[in-house]
């Protein structure tokens, strides 16, 4: 073999296990995803607590509000038409670069607005912007997941909660002080945009598919092809269910205790911190509960929990009865996404297909979602508890009927453990 060969083959060999094994460059690799999940839990938690004064500073009412919410979901739905072509354009490394330095940019447009109009365009950014990175960091994470000896996908999920958590308490406390919401929402930009210096430079530069398996004949081609169009559009109503759950719980938490409950002074806050520090301890604890159970029955348990909380959150006239609600449904809810997510990356085809259509499902439910329960609050029969639990808790029934139709069909996209 002639040295110039003999070097390719190297360089070949080399490139092959930098894709295949875990060492220190996988590891830097690890703690620029953990990073920028935290920053995008950091980002929804610093407006989301101050949704009753942004509402009030911006004139509107609680219909409006969920109207305008409604709207700027439309944002999500475009990204996650663009996330696709955009990992196979881009490769993910960038998108997740650009699509995290964008959205931290557009905190201070929420911050600085006084009418509908900039609010509105500001929150379209934010859901367009967080698509592409949180599909690209989730297509990152999966596949370091799978290359470590144990998952961690729901430990990455759990440092978005996290950041929920750290922005959410700030954003409650900084409220309390009377601090401006603008100097607020700027200053914690300037700050995630420098973490963004550390995140870029560790990422996985390239995007490794794996090729799908080649078919003894164009029958089972067909079979296997119509078994993963059914399991994407599953993982779409999924994604649909569990984001209703998710969004309404933390969305709406701070005016169930503001509105329903009259809790004042800046504390209503609480409701979603709640929510998001038992976000924080179900994805903590998640791997350890898909490696002792698996995937599927630590799922079906999610949805259980999660029900229970809900019902004592929204349905019991007590502060701190609906605070440990809110803190148990996120416990149960937290578990839901991780799981996901992971199985939308593996989805064969077009890098980003899987996580597109999951996360079209989830952007649905956004653009939906808060006017339905901003109209429902808005009537003078029922409270924002009432309006929450009627969303909900049939959210979680069609997502535990769904999730079992995706267990029994046995195909390529499913719910269950990574390992």
């Amino acid at each position: 073999m002639a040295p110039a060969e003999r070097e390719s083959e190297l360089r070949m060999t080399d490139a092959g296990r930098d894709e295949t094994t875990y060492g220190p460059r996988q590891r830097r690799a690890l703690q620029s995803v953990a990073a920028q999940f935290f920053v995008n839990g950091v980002v929804f938690a610093s407006f989301v607590p101050r949704l009753p004064e942004i509402r009030d500073r911006i004139d509107v009412d609680v219909g409006t509000l969920g109207l305008l919410l409604t709207v700027g979901g439309t944002g999500g739905l475009v990204g996650s038409a663009l996330c696709g072509p955009a990992v196979s354009r881009f490769g993910s490394r960038a998108t997740m670069v650009g699509g995290g330095l964008a959205l931290v940019a557009t905190l201070p447009v929420i911050g600085f607005a006084t009418v509908p109009a900039v609010f509105l365009f500001g929150l379209v950014g934010l859901h367009l912007f967080d698509v592409l990175t949180d599909v690209a960091m989730n297509i990152q994470g999966s596949r370091l997941s799978a290359l470590r000896p144990a998952p961690v996908m729901q430990r990455l999920h759990g440092l978005w909660s996290v950041g929920a958590v750290v922005g959410g308490l700030a954003a409650t406390q900084i409220a309390a002080a009377g601090v401006s919401l603008s100097i607020h929402l700027f200053g914690v930009a300037v700050i995630l945009i420098i973490t963004m210096a550390f995140v870029a430079p560790g990422l996985l530069p390239t995007d490794v598919t794996p090729a799908p398996r080649a078919s003894a004949t164009s029958e089972s081609a067909s079979g296997q092809r119509t078994s993963w169009d059914r399991g994407l559009l599953l993982l779409a109503v999924m994604g649909a269910a569990a984001m209703t759950m998710e969004l309404v719980a933390s969305d709406w938490a701070s005016f169930r205790l503001a509105d329903d409950l009259e809790v004042g002074g800046g504390r209503a806050g609480f409701g979603f911190v709640a929510f998001a520090s038992g976000m924080v301890l179900g994805r903590l604890g998640g791997d350890a509960v898909v490696s002792r159970l698996g995937g599927a029955r630590m799922f079906r348990y999610g949805i259980v929990l999660a029900v229970a909380g809900l019902v004592w959150a929204t349905l019991v006239p007590a502060v701190a009865v609906s605070l440990l609600g809110f803190f148990v449904a996120g416990t149960g809810i937290a578990v839901l996404f991780p799981q996901l997510y992971d199985e939308a990356a593996k989805a064969p085809g077009r890098p980003g297909a899987g996580l597109g259509m999951l996360t079209g499902g989830q952007r649905l439910a956004v653009l939906v979602m808060p006017a339905v329960v901003g109209s429902l609050a808005n009537t003078a029969a029922l409270s924002i508890g009432e309006a929450m639990a009627i969303v909900t808790l049939p959210s979680a029934i069609v997502l535990l009927a769904v999730h079992r139709a995706a267990s029994a069909a046995r195909g390529p996209i499913r719910v269950r453990s990574s390992r």
